[in-house]
């Protein structure tokens, strides 16, 4: 009988784990599988697995291609299976590909005799996921809130980052989940980091393999009214609640879908962009709606001359902009008051109310 011996964490037991356990199965025809103990992963990874070990062991124990499970109980790096594995003498170690304590468990495969052989990688028969995925996905939220950019945008792009510079934006209501969307999509206003969010992807990580910036699932995760520092990751240099911008802000919707990453290189007036964000701080730090809207203004005039189209004129408003990349999708404006806000809302059927958010620690 050829025995065959794998080891590894299975702390969240997928498909791939069981292909894997099929492919090492049919070099032999008995399937050991040990898998490091709580105190082992403790011990060099700081983490509680997600399932008990006698939970996790009964659960491996029961698949049709395993004959044997064992909980690696030895300290030794890369090698919590060694005593079971010498104890048992199996004619192989399976690994894949990439294995990262190679050099160590071929020594230990020479004091028996046994094969060091490592599984080439195969199609998956599904969508291939990894333990981290599946936690992330297990603690992605139901529902998140989108955003509004005030100024500074683009200075959240690596390549574009700006020293001294800021980006200003804020979380508004009302949420999104992966069921409800109460907005148009492609539309300014986050809504690709939002979703990433909801799926239990790393937000910040898919928006710059994006090509763009990290200032949505920035301030989505954060909330509040923000400010942070330009550079290559997020950096919160000023928070609150905004509740200054209760009943002062709408949005307006262009007819026009938009596409940042298409647009992230355009020529633009970064220097102004940069100053937009100084003023728009301002506004944040002294509570005061007409400097903020000073920088918005500012910056809407970096987009007018980029070649955006002009947005309308609504009675009463202190500023616009278009939101996100821009050339379509949702627009800002800001309001003196909650009635000009609420008259312009009702005169026009483009137009949404939205307000800040901020979330609460309790």
């Amino acid at each position: 009988m050829k025995k065959v011996f794998v080891s590894g964490c299975y702390d969240i037991v997928h498909a791939g784990h069981l292909q894997f356990f099929e492919e090492a199965k049919a070099l032999g025809d008995y399937l050991i599988v040990s898998f490091a103990s709580e105190d082992v992963l403790w011990h060099h990874k700081k983490r509680k697995p997600s399932i008990p070990d006698e939970h996790k062991k009964a659960l491996l124990e029961n698949f049709r291609m395993v004959d044997k499970v064992y909980v690696g109980q030895c300290h030794k790096l890369g090698l919590d299976f060694e005593e079971d594995f010498l104890a048992e003498r199996p004619d192989i170690l399976a690994v894949t590909e990439d294995d990262q304590y190679a050099e160590i468990k071929k020594e230990l495969c020479k004091q028996i005799g046994a094969q060091y052989v490592v599984l080439p990688k195969t199609p998956p028969r599904f969508a291939p996921v990894s333990t981290t995925m599946l936690v992330n996905r297990i603690k992605a939220p139901n529902s998140v809130p989108l955003r509004v950019d005030f100024a500074g945008g683009w200075l959240d792009v690596p390549r574009h980052a700006k020293e001294g510079s800021y980006i200003v934006n804020c979380a508004i209501t009302p949420f999104v989940s992966l069921a409800e969307w109460p907005y148009e999509k492609r539309a300014g206003l986050g809504g690709s980091g939002a979703w990433a969010m909801l799926e239990g992807r790393d937000p910040v990580q898919s928006e710059l393999n994006l090509g763009v910036g990290w200032q949505d699932p920035a301030v989505i995760a954060e909330t509040g009214l923000c400010v942070w520092r330009s550079g290559l990751s997020p950096v919160l240099d000023v928070k609150s609640t905004g509740d200054f911008l209760n009943g002062k802000m709408a949005i307006y919707y262009t007819g026009e879908s938009h596409d940042t990453p298409a647009v992230a290189d355009n020529l633009r007036d970064y220097n102004r962009i940069a100053q937009s964000s100084i003023i728009a701080r301002t506004g944040v730090l002294d509570r005061d709606i007409n400097v903020l809207a000073a920088g918005v203004a500012l910056y809407y005039s970096v987009q007018l001359d980029e070649g955006m189209s002009p947005l309308p004129e609504i009675e009463h408003s202190l500023c616009r902009k278009y939101l996100g990349g821009g050339h379509g999708g949702y627009a800002l404006y800001l309001f003196p008051s909650q009635d000009a806000r609420d008259a312009a809302v009702n005169a026009c059927e483009q137009m949404l109310a939205v307000e800040p958010y901020c979330k609460t620690l309790f």
